[in-house]
């Protein structure tokens, strides 16, 4: 089935957020170590940015690295990071020649030195871009999220600007690293685990989930393309009822 062809692209998510998930079962399968899978997945991120630019969807967030995620063996971590490094050497000319717009969240503070610099300048070249905005979720997890807000928040209270009961979702939405950036209306997880795994819990209040037993490195524009296509098909009620959208 060609669902690319049966993408609307009148009524495109403008946010799509990706957990991408599988790396080191698709590299157990295959008699290798959890990096062989994460060296693999690179061209699963490539494609799925390439067709969501292509398409035209504003902005997509891949969760890269969670906060849990420095629990797991030191070796794997470390070789994490550099292959971030040299990911991001490696993708910024052509995240810059395809006019996609880089940006982080996350406590980046806590990544390698290394990593921090070379995020930093892909951000500064790409600054001005704006096909769309890849988000990278990097040493980041939901409550990390909500809690950081509540310390900003609680400062600005402390300071007399902000009074407490001025206090509403959309001022909590305004201190979260994603302030600025709109909800994901469409959240796409790999590898068929049914939970969200910490990921921006406050952001998918009301986004739609599509999950499928396809391992990370495996996923492909057209797996993009289909998940796009489920969510065209539901209808989004908000806590409304069918009738009340169709007044």
């Amino acid at each position: 089935m060609n669902f690319r062809e049966q993408v609307d692209l009148d009524n495109l998510p403008r946010h799509i957020a990706v957990i991408m998930d599988g790396n080191g079962r698709w590299a157990k399968k295959r008699g290798g170590l959890r990096i062989f899978g994460h060296q693999n997945a690179i061209t699963a991120v490539r494609e799925t940015v390439e067709a969501a630019a292509e398409m035209g969807v504003e902005y997509l967030t891949l969760y890269a690295f969670s906060t849990e995620n420095w629990s797991r063996p030191a070796t794997e971590v470390s070789a994490l990071m550099q292959l971030l490094v040299s990911t991001i050497r490696k993708e910024t000319a052509t995240l810059n020649k395809n006019n996609i717009r880089l940006q982080t969240i996350g406590d980046t503070d806590s990544l390698p030195k290394a990593c921090q610099k070379e995020l930093l300048e892909a951000i500064e070249i790409t600054k001005d871009n704006s096909r769309m905005t890849l988000v990278l979720a990097l040493s980041y997890s939901g409550r990390w999220d909500i809690a950081q807000a509540m310390q900003r928040i609680a400062v600005e209270v402390g300071h007399g600007t902000i009074a407490p009961a001025d206090i509403n979702e959309a001022t909590v939405a305004q201190y979260l690293s994603t302030a600025g950036i709109p909800d994901p209306e469409l959240l796409i997880r790999t590898s068929g685990e049914q939970r969200i795994s910490n990921f921006l819990l406050w952001q998918l209040a009301y986004t739609e989930l599509f999950i499928t037993d396809l391992l990370w490195p495996d996923f492909r524009k057209e797996h993009l393309y289909e998940a796009i296509c489920a969510f065209q098909r539901r209808e989004r009620r908000f806590g409304k009822t069918s009738e009340q959208l169709t007044k």
